[in-house]
């Protein structure tokens, strides 16, 4: 992240200081990396509408994700993605190398790892089946009002809920271990700069719609995962938006541009997550096991898509059938 050089700071009598401000390094770049990511997936659908095949796509499960990501890719996904592939292995390095500086100091209350509880797993499951209930309840009662190409979606979103519910019931059924340290709290492809030959993370503040207090809680680090995986499904989705938009890809093309879409993500998120792993070996704030790791992985997948489910409802519905196609995708062996 950019250096800091130093900072104003308020200070009321028998009060904890305030940051009003913080001055950083200047870090030339090219840019965030999401609109990286849009220029690479547009020349990417590019080169892949000319082939005669689909690809093989298979689960985008958090479980399958992470079972991808125990091997290198094989070499018709490394011609296909091309060499973004490397550049998301690297950008998934330097979030494990965040997550392990973000747990260094102990000596700090406000940083120091804390225990990942039972009680803390319960808390958990309950916010995020609370995400869940709140969404898909708003989502029956707009589903009449959705734009056509979503309603189909939306259906099937809502045919999930005992699924959900299941899903969800693993996070009570087994003691995941790790730690909760602090976190980015709003990690995606547009809270990290490319400078060329590298990515730095800026913009720490967390989500900005929440409460300060809720921000400087301590999470798992595959929170900041799972906002950065949930990014890759977005600007998929956008780019094909994009490029149907263009008048460059045939009506004809855009099912087969879908299915290279969904193949690019699930291969991208799978070099990320082989990065983030290696950077992050033998990391004690990290549950031990895939199988526990995938349970909190998908949980934690589940609730951002969903909280973007909310959010999409009320401000973008255009754009809904996003986080429920992702919301299907994670739920569809």
């Amino acid at each position: 992240m950019p250096a800091v050089a130093g900072s104003i700071e308020y200070q009321r009598a028998g009060q904890r200081p305030a940051t009003l401000a913080i001055c950083q390094a200047y870090l030339s770049n090219e840019g965030d990396a999401w609109e990286y990511t849009l220029g690479e997936l547009g020349n990417y659908l590019e080169r892949v509408v000319t082939k005669s095949e689909l690809p093989t796509i298979g689960s985008a499960s958090a479980a399958s994700l992470l079972e991808r990501a125990a091997e290198e890719a094989p070499s018709t996904v490394r011609s296909a993605v091309g060499a973004y592939l490397d550049r998301v292995h690297l950008l998934g390095t330097r979030t494990g190398e965040l997550h392990r500086v973000l747990a260094s100091d102990p000596s700090d209350p406000a940083f120091a790892p804390e225990s990942f509880t039972a009680l803390y797993q319960r808390s958990l499951y309950q916010s995020v089946r609370s995400t869940v209930r709140t969404s898909l309840r708003l989502l029956g009662r707009r589903s009449r009002t959705l734009p056509d190409h979503a309603r189909a979606d939306a259906a099937a979103a809502l045919d999930l809920e005992p699924t959900v519910d299941a899903r969800l019931g693993q996070l009570l059924g087994r003691r995941l271990g790790g730690l909760r340290i602090r976190c980015h709290g709003d990690y995606h492809l547009g809270q990290v700069l490319h400078t060329g030959r590298d990515f730095v993370a800026i913009d720490f503040e967390g989500e900005p719609g929440r409460p300060l207090s809720e921000r400087r809680l301590k999470r798992s680090a595959l929170t900041d995962v799972a906002g950065m995986l949930r990014s890759f499904h977005y600007a998929a989705s956008r780019s094909l938006v994009r490029t149907g938009s263009s008048g460059s890809v045939r009506p004809e093309d855009a099912d087969a541009l879908d299915a290279w879409a969904r193949y690019w993500y699930v291969w991208v998120s799978a070099s990320f997550l082989r990065g983030y792993r290696d950077a992050t070996a033998g990391a004690a704030f990290l549950p031990a096991g895939d199988g526990d790791r995938a349970v909190l992985l998908e949980a934690l997948l589940l609730q951002k898509a969903f909280y973007e489910l909310d959010y999409e409802l009320n401000n973008r519905p255009d754009w809904v059938t996003i986080p429920l196609q992702g919301i299907v995708a994670l739920l569809t062996p």
